[in-house]
């Protein structure tokens, strides 16, 4: 399992817990809590791990001594 996968897993871990538990303080519904606490994160957790490739892909790109990337 790579680097960037298991900082995903685990920050969709810790992301699962806050929106329950915000959800929860708003509503007061356990069921409402859920269902945001498992589709947002789950949304926001692909977003990250593909802006965690974005931006190691550009360090790479920015490295001295490689040829930019070009469209």
């Amino acid at each position: 399992m790579n680097r960037h996968l298991k900082k995903t897993i685990s920050f969709a871990a810790l992301h699962f817990s806050v929106a329950f538990g915000v959800t929860y303080l708003l509503t007061g519904d356990w069921r409402v809590s859920g269902a945001v606490a498992l589709i947002e994160p789950c949304v926001n957790t692909v977003a990250f791990y593909f802006h965690e490739l974005f931006w190691a892909t550009r360090k790479e790109r920015q490295e001295p001594g490689l040829a930019p990337l070009t469209a």
